[in-house]
């Protein structure tokens, strides 16, 4: 299974790009895994509504271009579904038992995601009704991928 992280912005912060290298690194005994990032826009605290707008929709597109043709989208956004990390790893078992090959996790920018990208996704997944960094989401998305891999080939992870 081929996984994608497109995220919004860079990681600019050692300790980050540090945590995130593990992961993939640890996943990459079950498949490729790869980063790619879409530029993030410049906008300013308190601005109006329309602004904001513009920004998630321009951030918005730059994500659309980079997904994959065939690709299977789940968008991380606080109004997915829920699981705990048995029922991650279930849900990814069930997409490659039914021929999805190449999953793109997509991570929004500190505004969110535009409707379109969420339209385009197929599922919505949700770690938590809490917001977190982008770039630490990033970091908890590699882990619990990684996790998801281990519980799904009866392999021992710390609980």
């Amino acid at each position: 299974m081929k996984l994608t992280l497109l995220c919004v912005g860079k990681l600019k912060e050692a300790y980050w790009k540090d945590a995130l290298s593990e992961y993939v690194k640890r996943l990459s005994r079950y498949g490729k895994t790869e980063i790619v990032e879409a530029a993030d826009e410049r906008t300013t605290e308190n601005a109006p509504a329309a602004e904001d707008l513009r920004v998630i929709n321009e951030e918005g597109q730059r994500l659309l271009s980079k997904i994959p043709k065939g690709s299977y989208v789940i968008a991380l956004a606080i109004d997915g579904e829920a699981f705990d990390s048995v029922g991650m790893a279930e849900r990814i078992r069930a997409l490659g038992n039914s021929g999805k090959s190449q999953l793109v996790f997509i991570i929004g920018g500190s505004l969110g995601l535009s409707q379109e990208v969420l339209s385009r996704a197929d599922e919505r997944w949700s770690f938590s009704r809490l917001t977190f960094p982008h770039q630490m989401m990033r970091v908890i998305l590699a882990e619990q991928l990684y996790r998801s891999f281990r519980i799904i080939n009866n392999e021992p992870y710390h609980k």
